[in-house]
C-alpha cells in the first residue's frame, strides 16, 4: 500500500499578492464586495492547482482566509464583541473586528506563537454557538470543482488558549489570557467549545467527509497535567458520534512534552508531529513507541525555512520512524504551516544567484518534495544528488567569523548607569516632561512607492531619486513642526521594509523578486535570506538622518532595526547557531551606530519588535535565547557616549514574562504598544519596578480610525499611576508607514494634546 502524503497551510496571498489587491480594493471602494469575493475565489483556485501538482493523498481545504484564520473561527462561532454587533453586513463586521471602525476599536492583534504572523485575539465570554460552518462550506466549494479534501480547523484547545477575557482590575477593564493558572474559565470554555466542534464535525460527517485536520499547536507549549486532562475530556466530547470521519490532530513548531499521555490517550485517528524543528519528537517515539491504532502524520519537510529538504537525512529519519509505525499508517507532511513561506521559487529564476537558488524551496517546492519522497519510498526511485554542503561552503567569510569569536565570552554593557545617562541626555536635549515622538516611519504614499519602483527599474537616475527622498523628508519635518512633536524622525521614505532595507546594504543577505509572506491581513513582507556571513561595507542611514537634522533644531532620531529582529524576520541559515548570526548582524549595526553618533545624532532608536517572538516555546530553552538576544542588542550600542540616548521599540507581544530581560537590554527608552490591549501591557511594569524611559503607544496605527483625545488620555493616565512621570514618553504604538496623511496628522495632533493635558496637570519640567 505504501506511505501517503498530505500538506496544509499553503500561502493564502496568491503568487502575486492578489489577495492584497482584491481586499484593499474593496476597502478603498474601488471594487464591490462581489468583485472582491470573485477575485479571491480565483486566488484559492490557483492554490489548489499548486496542491494538485504534488499528487497529495489528502488535500487540505478551509485553510484559505480573507484576513485571519482565527478571526474566521471567531465569526463562525459567534465570538463577536458587542461593539461590532450593530454592523449588519457580515463582511464589514469581519473587517471592522480586524481593523476597527469609526465607532469601535479593533480587536487586539498579537504574534502567532514564535512566528511573524499576527492573529486577531478572540475576546471570549464563554458563549459559543455555530452560526456558519466554514469548513463545510469550504469542503463543498472544493467538491464542486472535483476535489476531495480534508477540512483544516484550529482546534478548540488552542483557540481558547490564545483567547482573552475582559476582567475588571483596580477599576479598569482589562483583557487577560484565559490560560492563566489562576483562571477557572479555561476548562469550562474548552469543553463548551468542544460541543460546538462536535456539531461542526457531525455536519461534515453527514456530508461524507473522510478526514478532518484539527490543529493544536498550543499542545507543544508548557501545558500542565490539568490542561492535558481538559484536552482529553474536550476530545471525548468533540469526537462523540464521529465514527465515519477520521480526525487527525496536528501539533507543530516544537516537540510534544506530554507525549505518552496525549498520543496514546487522545480519541483521534491520527497524530501530527513536527520532525523538522528538532530531534525531540523522534526521541519520544523511540522512548514511548506509537499506538497501533493511530496514524502518524510525520512533518518531515519544513514549513518555516526556505532551505531545500535534505532527502537522505529525511530518509534516515523515516527509517527510524518505520520501526514504530508501519507504512500503511504513515502519512508524510510539512512540519508546520506552509504560509510562512513564499509561494514558489519560479519567479526567482534568473534573479537570484544560481548557487543560492539550488539551495531553496518555497511552498510549492515543498509539495514537490513530498511527492519525491513518496516516489523514493513507494516506487524505489533514485535519491536526487543535492550537494548542499558543497554549495554552502562558497559563502563563508573568515574575518566575520573571527570577530564573533572574539566577543563570544566577553561581557557587553554600557559604562554609565541609566540615571546618570538619562539626566545628561535630557539636559542636553532640552525636552519637557512627557516628550512626544513617533516610532519612525511616516505614510508611504502611492507617489513614494511609484517613484521608488521607477528608480529600481532604472527609469530615473539616482540623483533624481535622492532629490525626491530629500523633498519627502523636508515635508515630513515641516509637518512635525506644525503638529508640535518634541522629537522628530526623518520618515523612512527611502525604505521599503525595516528589515529588507538593512539587509540590502549588508553582505550575506539575498533578496527575492517575489518572495512575499503574509504578516497579517493584507500586509505582506519579503523576508531577506541570510545565506552567508554578515558584514557592513559602508554607512547605511547616515545621509538621510543628517539631512533631516539639518532642517530643524528639534532632535531627529537615527532609526535602525535591531539585530534580533533582522534575524527573526529573515530566513536565516541553519548551518551555524542562531546566536552567531545575531552577533554578526550586531557588529555590523554597531559600526552604523557609531557613525550616526559621530555625525551629531543624539538619539538613536534600535527597534526590536521581534525580540519576544524569537523566544523559544519551551521555558527550559528560553534563558539561553534571552541571554544572547540581550547581548546582541547591547553589542550594537555599548560603546556610545553617555549623552547619546538609545531607544528601542517593541510591539504586539506578551512581555510580562520577559520584562526582566527587557530591562537588561538597558535601552534608555523603550516604546511599547498599549492601545489594542487596552493598556494591559502596563501590568508588566506594575509588577516590575521598571525605572528606565517608557514610550506608551497610545493609539493603534493598524486601524484607519482617528483616536480621540479622551481614549488616549485614559491609557496615559493609567500609565502615570504606576510609572515615574519623568520617564514617560508619548507616542503611537508602531510606525505610520501603512497609514495615510489624512489619518496621521489629526491622530498625532490629538496625541500631542494628550501630552499638553498631562503637563498642565503634572507640570512640564523634568525632575531627575
Amino acid at each position: 500500500m505504501g506511505i501517503k502524503t498530505t500538506a496544509f497551510g499553503f500561502p493564502k496571498i496568491g503568487k502575486n499578492r492578489e489577495l492584497k489587491k482584491y481586499v484593499e480594493g474593496y476597502w478603498k471602494g474601488e471594487i464591490t464586495k462581489d468583485e472582491m469575493y470573485t477575485g479571491l475565489e480565483k486566488v484559492n483556485e490557483e492554490r489548489f492547482e499548486f496542491l494538485k501538482k504534488g499528487d497529495l493523498d489528502l488535500v487540505p481545504s478551509n485553510d484559505f482566509s480573507v484576513y485571519d484564520f482565527i478571526l474566521d473561527i471567531s465569526t463562525m462561532i459567534d465570538v463577536i464583541p458587542d461593539r461590532f454587533r450593530n454592523i449588519q453586513d457580515d463582511t464589514d463586521r469581519y473587517f471592522a473586528m480586524a481593523r476597527g471602525s469609526e465607532n469601535a476599536i479593533a480587536c487586539e492583534m498579537t504574534k502567532w506563537f514564535d512566528t511573524n504572523y499576527h492573529y486577531i485575539v478572540p475576546e471570549l465570554t464563554g458563549n459559543f454557538r455555530l452560526i456558519k460552518n466554514r469548513p463545510l462550506d469550504s469542503y463543498r466549494w472544493a467538491k464542486e470543482r472535483g476535489i476531495e479534501t480534508k477540512p483544516v480547523i484550529t482546534g478548540p484547545f488552542t483557540y481558547i488558549y490564545l483567547g482573552k477575557v475582559y476582567e475588571r482590575q483596580e477599576g479598569s477593564l482589562l483583557m487577560n489570557m484565559v490560560r492563566s493558572s489562576e483562571s477557572k474559565k479555561f476548562r469550562p470554555m474548552v469543553l463548551s467549545l468542544a460541543k460546538v466542534y462536535n456539531e461542526i464535525l457531525k455536519e461534515l460527517q453527514s456530508e461524507g467527509v473522510k478526514a478532518v485536520q484539527l490543529d493544536e499547536p498550543a499542545l507543544v507549549l508548557d501545558i500542565t497535567e490539568q490542561d492535558v486532562d481538559t484536552l482529553l475530556e474536550a476530545y471525548r466530547i468533540l469526537t462523540d458520534g464521529i465514527d465515519k470521519t477520521e480526525i487527525h490532530l496536528h501539533t507543530y513548531y516544537e516537540s510534544l512534552d506530554n507525549f505518552e499521555k496525549i498520543v496514546f490517550s487522545l480519541p483521534v485517528t491520527g497524530i501530527g508531529l513536527d520532525f523538522v524543528v528538532n530531534d525531540e519528537n523522534l526521541e519520544n517515539l523511540k522512548r514511548y513507541g506509537f499506538p497501533g491504532d493511530k496514524k502518524l502524520i510525520a512533518g518531515v519537510v519544513s514549513g518555516r525555512d526556505p532551505w531545500k529538504t535534505d532527502y537522505r537525512k529525511v530518509l534516515d529519519q523515516l527509517e527510524t520512524i518505520g520501526r514504530y509505525v508501519s507504512e500503511d499508517r504513515l502519512i508524510l507532511s510539512n512540519g508546520s504551516p506552509l504560509f510562512h513561506l513564499p509561494v514558489t521559487t519560479e519567479s526567482e529564476k534568473g534573479f537570484l544567484d544560481k548557487n543560492l537558488l539550488k539551495m531553496l524551496s518555497f511552498a510549492s517546492e515543498r509539495i514537490d518534495e513530498l511527492r519525491i519522497l513518496k516516489e523514493i519510498i513507494n516506487e524505489g526511485k533514485e535519491v536526487p544528488d543535492q550537494n548542499l554542503e558543497e554549495i554552502r561552503s562558497i559563502f563563508v567569510n573568515e574575518d566575520v567569523k573571527k570577530a564573533v569569536k572574539e566577543i563570544e565570552n566577553v561581557e557587553i554593557k554600557r559604562e554609565d548607569d541609566f540615571r546618570e545617562r538619562y539626566r545628561s541626555q535630557m539636559e542636553l536635549l532640552g525636552l519637557p516632561k512627557f516628550p512626544t515622538t513617533t516610532i519612525g516611519s511616516f505614510p508611504q504614499t502611492k507617489e513614494v512607492r511609484q517613484v521608488r519602483a521607477k528608480f529600481r527599474r532604472g527609469e530615473i537616475t539616482e540623483a533624481e531619486y535622492e532629490e525626491f527622498i530629500k523633498d519627502q523628508i523636508k515635508k515630513a519635518v515641516k509637518i512635525q513642526e506644525e503638529i508640535g512633536l518634541d522629537v522628530f524622525v526623518h520618515g523612512e521614505f527611502e525604505r521599503t521594509d525595516m528589515v529588507e532595507f538593512f539587509g540590502e546594504k549588508m553582505e550575506g543577505f539575498a533578496f527575492t523578486k517575489n518572495g512575499w509572506v503574509q504578516s497579517y491581513g493584507t500586509r505582506c513582507v519579503r523576508p531577506p535570506i541570510i545565506y552567508g556571513d554578515v558584514s557592513r561595507p559602508e554607512a547605511m542611514t547616515v545621509k538621510e538622518i543628517v539631512y533631516a537634522q539639518s532642517l530643524t533644531n528639534k532632535p531627529v532620531k537615527g532609526m535602525l532595526t535591531g539585530p534580533v529582529t533582522i534575524l527573526n524576520w529573515s530566513f536565516y541559515r541553519k548551518d551555524i547557531p542562531k546566536k552567531e548570526i545575531a552577533f554578526q548582524i550586531a557588529l555590523a549595526l554597531k559600526e552604523e551606530v557609531l557613525d550616526l553618533e559621530k555625525a551629531g545624532i543624539k538619539i538613536i532608536q534600535i527597534d526590536e519588535p521581534a525580540f519576544r517572538e524569537g523566544l523559544p516555546l519551551k521555558k527550559r530553552k528560553q534563558e539561553d535565547y534571552l541571554r544572547w538576544a540581550v547581548k546582541a542588542f547591547r553589542l550594537t550600542n555599548h560603546t556610545v557616549k553617555k549623552t547619546t540616548q538609545i531607544h528601542t521599540h517593541m510591539c504586539y507581544s506578551e512581555f510580562n514574562e520577559i520584562i526582566e530581560w527587557i530591562y537588561q537590554m538597558d535601552a534608555d527608552v523603550i516604546s511599547i504598544e498599549a492601545s489594542r490591549s487596552k493598556g494591559e501591557i502596563i501590568q508588566a511594569f506594575e509588577d516590575f519596578n521598571y525605572d528606565h524611559g517608557i514610550g506608551i503607544g497610545l493609539y493603534d496605527i493598524h486601524s484607519p480610525r482617528i483616536p480621540s483625545v479622551d481614549e488616549m488620555l485614559e491609557i496615559a493616565e493609567r500609565t502615570v499611576k504606576v510609572i515615574d512621570k519623568n520617564l514617560v514618553w508619548i507616542n503611537p504604538d508602531c510606525g505610520l508607514k501603512t497609514r495615510g496623511w489624512e489619518e496621521t496628522i489629526p491622530a498625532l495632533k490629538n496625541m500631542v494634546k494628550v501630552a499638553e493635558i498631562l503637563r498642565e496637570k503634572y507640570g512640564s519640567s523634568l525632575k531627575l
